[in-house]
């Protein structure tokens, strides 16, 4: 298997099978290496092949990826570049830090800093620039509009238009009727770009209010005074102070600080605070690791510091991350995509046509008369082309836009409604958009037992529900409660009023202390700290001794931390009361309760206590931490914590829907993998085993487990890198995947691999280090309340009130809004009469009717409702990702790669001309190839299909059209005109004005030419009612797919009717107005009684509608979505009230 096969030593020929099929993960040099497992076996590490891969099967699974790594490579210069531009200030001394940035410090008392000068701090100002993140460059307003009118329809509607304006200038007289024609059409293009110009603008108008990039203002000291400034006047140099609460302004060394922690998860993704120091002779850490540096836009969540601005800008490290946001460019939604070729599509349908019927009518029915030709041409182009199709899309996506932001979905980009339905793959971060970032106290064990601090499913039997009288639970709430530095921003008002200010571990520990302490602010005052060690991540313990009587003195030592740093200063613990001595059997109960709650994912610190002996301690007594003057051993074991992250309320029944939606969902987060995988088991997102868990069900070595015996896998950041195409192909395969310890560049990748095998991508994330995949994404969708700026900027969709099941809410607008489309395409192209017998329609009604009655009623399909229940959210995605599409995607990506050039030395792929790319394109309609893909069988439905189109030319278009000529046959009748004569009457081409000669029918009748128009109007309105009469049918025609043209859901939509009366008074206006005559033709003598014709021809479109439910049935089943065994389709968070019971 070319060195890609993990050996172990000595296999048995049953090992041997079961190794040939192990692919383990290659190293930074490219080598394979093995993990032990705990249990002592050799397991490759990464995913697993079934069988042995051939070249063929290599190159195909690589196939589809070959761009990402050009891009990989080419981007590895500008990574080079980034670093080069790096944060190096924080590796200097204090005295070199002064000097650089040319600024007084006082590092013993900064308060006494003297700052810059406000004269060198408004030079440096205008040499740096301000403060700010540079917005994203937007075209002006004069070039969004030309965007818009330049669309293929528009083109081709002035482009006739133009064209009866000559026929004006060659023949004025002649052609005078045209001038109407041509300046319609002209104004029709016009609109349109309008319409679709106005809804952008409105919409980015929406969006400006929420791009405040950089915080307001901030303290600095200049002159030796501090004041609050604007944070975009800040310079390299300024001195600033930052308080609890506070967003970091810019890039800060910090050179004194108090207990200072900051918030770093928007960035890093870090969900635990870090904390900052000062460091005197810098630290040669790299800058996102250093702990003396503070970054733009972080959340101070305790303490205070100062520091002295390193960075400001575009030049901070979020404003280096977002311009690598900024160098991935958005890619075009998939409704633009098809949209735009549907417009290509009947666009050239209709200039084939009409230049066909432009031939065939100069050379038979319009012998030598070109100007009637021209008009008959134009008139075939106009039935073709649907007008009002870019307004009603524009429409129907603003109105289901402003139905998101009732539900606090606000969407940027217009197509992003449509392309949230079309999603087949979310990959959604954990901290802040799955989870709270809320720590909350879950089990306590204590006394050799454990308590459930509040009603779990996930809890064993024998675990008892938490009781303040239960032994040890007082002692851990007194020292969760006492061993705490958070502070409230109020004590005047209730506890469970007060906004806790503090690390998110501490705030869950005092909630729940908090619960069952009476008065808090006056627990804490009958307890006065007599001396304290803070929590460091060095020690990472906390220590405070405090007044607190007991039966051998007054003073009692409380410490918290890491299990296994405080189990080490632990000699005795504690049970029902009393001390017993650590022993052998204690530890292995003590491990069994640490893995209980480490497995589920949850944070574990471990208290004790000492009882200070008056003997030895008393108040007179000095504590002092740098010689080790305190109670460092010798403590008693008192309890193990463990605290969860919480999911978000509504998050399991979310991420439920959307499976049974046939979006895979999967987690993308900086966090630990156990943690990882374990809040995605409460949440449906995993379900099923990964390798790890079957192995320690059955008992397996884990090396022997199939990768086909799973469908879970949890993939670590450290092996992204050096995945190759066919273990991405693997994952993705998977039905339930979580990556854990990834980084922004990673989570980017994923998206592009994702995207490669065929996926449309959404990707929810609340950070900077989300902007990157934001950008890239499909549908970036960003967190309003906890979201950054800059993630806010890369998405295309906010959730304003960061409720993810929000995203639920908008797939299933974005389907419905696809059906809507359609079904408004659907109506809007099943009419067409084409015949060589004067026109039907004049080229004026045919545009009365696309923009008319028409646009009216497809308008009105915006509000319509899904048609079943559970509507269009159990049916799969309309562009399946199956192992059929991702196989022909890679033959295809194969196919494409063996016809590129490359360089002989570089093996760099050479860019084919402009010209060569046009002649392949024109090129492959010839091809055998070009068919065989055109014609490829899949599961995706497209906006415009071989069952629409079916639907609209051959059966709906049919019967419309024989219906209409019916009619249109029947009125001529009844003026004098059979078949026959109308024909003569063509051939002859003068007849059917009011000069024309009285002409002689088939009777022997002489019909003058006042006659003559009168018929001509007649069967024209006729046509035109007849369309008009039987599209009120079709209306509720192309709703019925799931079930009959007749029920509630099908005609439920009022809006429908209004469209309809709408239309009708529009047609009676135009038909019976004789003063329109001039323009549209018509006849007042035009008698009611014709109706009945078209009505007989509607009643037949529904019976042929309903027929069509029937066959279809079966095919729409198949396409609906399985159940999927084990899904917990109640709220995460349902027993949260049920805690104060305990």
């Amino acid at each position: 298997m070319d060195g890609a096969t993990a050996k172990t030593a000595q296999p048995s020929p049953d090992e041997e099978a079961h190794a040939t099929r192990a692919i383990a993960f290659p190293d930074e040099h490219g080598e394979i290496f093995e993990e032990k497992a705990h249990h002592g076996h050799l397991r490759p590490k990464g995913v697993e092949m079934k069988r042995e891969m051939t070249k063929e099967d290599k190159e195909l699974a690589a196939a589809g990826y070959e761009h990402l790594e050009e891009l990989k490579a080419q981007g590895e210069k500008g990574a080079t570049e980034l670093d080069s531009v790096d944060i190096q200030e924080h590796r200097l001394s204090f005295d070199k830090l002064g000097e650089e940035l040319d600024t007084s410090l006082d590092t013993k008392d900064p308060g006494n800093s003297y700052g810059l000068t406000a004269e060198e701090a408004k030079a440096r100002l205008s040499r740096d620039g301000p403060n700010i993140l540079s917005p994203p460059k937007k075209k002006s307003a004069l070039r969004k509009y030309y965007d818009c009118l330049m669309t293929m329809f528009n083109i081709l509607l002035i482009f006739a238009g133009i064209l009866e304006y000559i026929l004006l200038g060659i023949d004025f007289k002649a052609n005078f009727a045209n001038t109407y024609l041509g300046g319609i059409l002209i104004a029709v293009a016009f609109l349109n770009a309008f319409i679709e110009f106005y809804q952008l603008q409105k919409s980015e108008a929406i969006l400006a209010s929420f791009l405040a990039m950089i915080p307001p203002s901030c303290r600095v000291v200049r002159d030796g005074t501090l004041a609050s400034i604007p944070a975009a006047d800040l310079v390299k140099g300024d001195v600033v102070l930052v308080r609890v609460g506070d967003k970091t302004p810019a890039d800060l060394v910090v050179f004194a600080a108090t207990d200072l922690k900051i918030d770093n998860s928007s960035l890093t993704g870090e969900s635990e605070p870090q904390e900052r120091f000062p460091k005197p002779h810098g630290t040669p850490a790299r800058p996102v690791e250093a702990e003396n540096l503070l970054f733009n836009s972080t959340l101070v969540v305790n303490g205070e510091g100062w520091g002295v601005v390193v960075r400001t800008g575009d030049h901070t490290l979020i404003g280096q991350i977002a311009s690598l946001t900024g160098g991935e460019s958005g890619n075009a939604s998939p409704l633009s995509v098809e949209i735009g070729r549907f417009v290509m599509m009947v666009s050239t349908i209709a200039i084939v046509f009409a230049v066909v019927f432009f031939v065939v009518g100069i050379t038979t029915a319009y012998k030598g008369q070109g100007s009637n030709t021209v008009t008959f041409a134009v008139s075939i182009l106009v039935a073709f082309v649907p007008e009002g199709l870019p307004s009603v899309v524009t429409l129907l996506l603003s109105i289901a836009a402003k139905r998101m932001a009732a539900q606090n979905v606000l969407v940027k980009d217009l197509q992003g409604v449509e392309t949230l339905g079309s999603l087949t793959l979310l990959a959604t971060d954990k901290t802040g958009t799955l989870t709270r970032n809320q720590m909350t106290v879950t089990n306590i064990w204590s006394g050799q037992k454990m308590y459930s601090a509040f009603q779990s499913n996930n809890d064993n039997e024998e675990t008892a529900a938490f009781s303040i009288d239960a032994p040890g639970m007082r002692e851990t709430v007194d020292i969760a409660a006492l061993n705490s530095r958070i502070k409230f921003d109020k004590t005047d008002v209730p506890f469970d009023q007060r906004q806790i200010l503090g690390d998110a571990t501490e705030t869950g520990l005092t909630r729940f202390a908090g619960r069952y302490v009476s008065d808090y602010d006056e627990h804490l005052k009958s307890h006065p700290k007599v001396f304290e060690i803070p929590f460091n991540s060095t020690n990472k313990w906390a220590l405070v001794i405090l007044e607190k009587k007991h039966a051998d003195g007054d003073l009692t030592a409380y410490i918290k931390g890491a299990p296994e740093r405080v189990l080490a200063k632990c000699t005795t613990y504690l049970k029902d009361g009393k001390a017993y001595p650590i022993t052998d059997e204690f530890k292995n109960s003590y491990d069994e309760a640490y893995n209980y709650m480490a497995s589920r994912g949850h944070r574990v610190i471990a208290n004790a206590q000492r009882l200070l002996p008056a003997s030895t301690y008393s108040h007179s007594t000095k504590f002092t931490k740098n010689d080790g003057e305190y109670p460092s051993t010798e403590y008693c074991f008192v309890s193990l914590t463990s605290l969860e992250d919480p999911p978000k309320h509504g998050v399991r029944e979310a991420i439920g829907t959307l499976r049974l939606a046939g979006i895979k969902v999967m987690m993308v987060t900086g966090d630990h993998p156990k943690t990882a995988e374990a809040i995605a088991r409460k949440i449906n997102l995993i379900l099923g085993e990964t390798k790890e868990t079957l192995a320690a069900k059955t008992g397996r070595p884990l090396e022997e487990i199939y990768d086909d015996e799973v469908e879970a896998v949890v993939v670590h950041g450290d092996d992204i890198d050096g995945l190759q195409g066919w273990q991405w192909d693997q994952i993705f395969a998977k039905q339930e995947i979580v990556f854990a310890r990834t980084s922004p560049q990673h989570k980017l990748e994923i998206v592009k691999r994702a995207q490669a095998l065929g996926h449309i991508v959404g990707v929810t994330g609340d950070g900077v280090n989300d902007s990157p995949a934001l950008k890239k994404a499909d549908l970036g969708i960003a967190m309003n309340i906890s979201g950054s700026d800059v993630s806010k900027e890369a998405a295309n969709m906010i959730l304003l009130d960061d409720n993810f099941a929000s995203t639920v809410k908008g797939v299933a607008e974005g389907r419905q809004i696809f059906v809507n489309l359609k079904r408004s395409i659907q109506y809007t192209i099943s009419h067409n009469v084409v015949v060589p017998i004067p026109l039907p329609l004049s080229a004026i009604l045919i545009l009365v009717i696309d923009l008319g009655f028409e646009l009216f009623v497809a308008l009105s399909f915006a509000w319509d409702k899904p048609e079943t229940q559970d509507g269009l959210m159990r049916m799969s995605p309309r562009k399946p990702v199956n192992d059929r599409s991702v196989l022909s995607l890679k033959k295809r990506a194969l196919r494409r790669t063996k016809t590129l050039r490359r360089d002989t030395e570089t093996q760099q792929v050479i860019p084919p001309s402009k010209f060569s790319v046009w002649m392949t394109k024109l090129k492959a309609p010839f091809t055998r190839m070009f068919w065989e893909d055109a014609f490829e069988r899949t599961d995706n439905e497209t906006l415009v299909d071989s069952k629409l189109l079916s639907y609209a030319y051959l059966e709906a278009g049919v019967i419309e059209m024989v219906g209409a000529l019916v009619a249109y046959f029947v009125v001529f009748f009844k003026s004098g005109f059979s078949p026959s004569d109308l024909r003569k009457a063509q051939l002859n081409g003068h007849y059917f004005t009011k000069t024309s000669d009285p002409f002689i029918n088939y009777k022997g009748e002489t019909i003058t030419g006042v006659q003559q128009v009168d018929a001509l109007g007649k069967a024209q309105s006729i046509v035109y009612l007849s369309i008009f009469i039987i599209q009120c049918f079709n209306v509720f025609a192309v709703k019925a797919k799931f079930s009959y043209p007749f029920g509630k859901s099908i005609v439920g939509n009022y809006y429908n009717f209004a469209g309809i009366v709408a239309g009708a008074c529009l047609g009676m206006f135009i038909v019976y107005t004789p003063p329109l005559h001039v323009v549209f033709g018509g006849s007042v003598h035009l008698s009611p009684l014709y109706w009945l014709i078209p009505v007989a021809f509607g009643v037949l479109l529904l019976a042929w509608a309903s027929l069509r439910v029937v066959l279809m049935r079966k095919s729409i089943e198949h396409s609906r979505v399985k159940d999927i065994k084990g899904l917990m389709m109640f709220p995460t968070m349902r027993t949260m009230s049920m805690r104060s019971k305990h």
